[in-house]
């Protein structure tokens, strides 16, 4: 074996498309692109919805409310309901940890407590937002108030 009698295997190498070189390279006209139109022209580019000319789906599909981007999502807990998660887990502190570590919430969520129910249990309070009412029913039962920002 000579490295100068080295050839690729029978069929395996192919001849390039020599598109738009004329008539004779048997590709000449129209370069194989079909007749007139965009997708015929240089620079053509296939737009990600598009139905050929039919309406596309986010187009016929009606556009219903809104959504505020701003608005901040709360897990909330009612008196009641904390006089009971006090006996079950045993809080001297609901806090997000607790909470957390108790799987009720989760890591990134935000807890609010309202004033529905009653609260028997003396508990600090470690949240993020709260309503006046609760606030007040809280200090009457004897517990201590904390707000996270």
């Amino acid at each position: 074996m000579k490295l100068h009698t080295l050839k690729p295997a029978a069929g395996s190498v192919h001849k390039e498309k020599r598109l738009g070189r004329g008539e004779a390279s048997g590709k000449g006209g129209t370069s194989t692109k079909g007749n007139k139109g965009g997708q015929s022209r240089a620079g053509y580019q296939r737009k990600n919805a598009h139905e050929g000319g039919q309406m596309p789906l986010q187009r016929r599909v009606p556009k219903r409310g809104f959504k505020n981007n701003n608005k901040i999502e709360f897990v909330v807990f009612n008196l009641g309901q904390i006089d009971q998660l006090a006996e079950k887990y045993g809080f001297t502190e609901f806090s997000l940890e607790n909470l957390y570590i108790n799987g009720l919430i989760n890591r990134t969520d935000k807890v609010k407590i309202l004033a529905t129910g009653e609260l028997k249990a003396k508990l600090s309070f470690k949240v993020n937002a709260m309503s006046e009412k609760a606030k007040a029913a809280i200090e009457s039962a004897g517990g201590k108030v904390e707000i996270i920002k």
